[in-house]
């Protein structure tokens, strides 16, 4: 089984550090961006998408704590998991920072197999949320559409993303898009058959008021008038 990769910010505004902390992770195939403090780790973050942060504490500018605050205040930024670097015997800076919703910490002087395992770690509760936020963003797509089609404005294609899942929701989606469409091809068919029902309601109607008419004693009355100035009018 293999690892699973990543895009990693790595924050230290020590550049041994960061070099050598780089380095480490492109060896185990991640890919890695840099930041020397935490004004530009902000910047990068909310410019380019990164799966996990490795965030230095003691920086000038702004240190870890801040960043961490900001990144949690930030709706787009929140869920981008944070392992914190502290010094071994700095466990009060380690505990402050997983107060502050860093996921893990490690030490300055860490060892290849432990960078291994906590990166991995991390990057793997990240796959899982993912596809958790994933799977409830689908669900409300399809409590959507429901919606839409009580209020007659489901779009057919809304569900063509759900609909492409191989999973039970995916099933859902695309038994509930067919059913979508048949009730819109029956309202259609009901809508053609009301139109033409009134269009033969306002013939019948015309007809009515015709008949209604010319059947009248005074249109009787008109058609002789008529007939006879006819006559007249000949016989001259």
């Amino acid at each position: 089984m293999t690892d699973t990769q990543g895009h990693i910010l790595v924050v230290d505004d020590h550049r041994t550090s960061r070099l050598k902390l780089s380095l480490g992770l492109k060896q185990q195939g991640h890919t890695v961006g840099e930041a020397e403090n935490g004004v530009q780790a902000l910047d990068k973050l909310r410019t380019e998408a990164f799966d996990l942060v490795l965030l230095d504490i003691i920086m000038p500018e702004m240190d870890g704590y801040q960043v961490l605050e900001q990144m949690k205040a930030d709706k787009t930024l929140r869920d981008v998991p944070v392992i914190v670097i502290s010094a071994l015997d700095d466990l009060e800076s380690v505990v402050k920072g997983i107060e502050l919703g860093a996921e893990d910490y490690l030490p300055k002087t860490f060892d290849p197999v432990l960078l291994r395992a906590r990166i991995g770690a991390c990057l793997e509760k990240k796959r899982l949320r993912d596809q958790e936020v994933e799977y409830l963003r689908h669900v409300a797509l399809v409590t959507d559409a429901a919606a839409a089609v009580e209020t007659e404005t489901f779009d057919l294609e809304a569900l063509a993303y759900v609909s492409a899942r191989t999973d039970a929701l995916g099933q859902l989606a695309r038994v509930f898009a067919r059913m979508a469409r048949e009730v819109y091809s029956r309202e259609q068919r009901l809508k053609q058959q009301v139109q033409q029902l009134r269009i033969e309601l306002d013939e019948a109607r015309q007809a009515r008021q015709v008949a209604e008419i010319t059947e009248s004693e005074y249109f009787q009355r008109l058609q002789a008038r008529t007939h006879d100035l006819r006559r007249i009018i000949d016989g001259s």
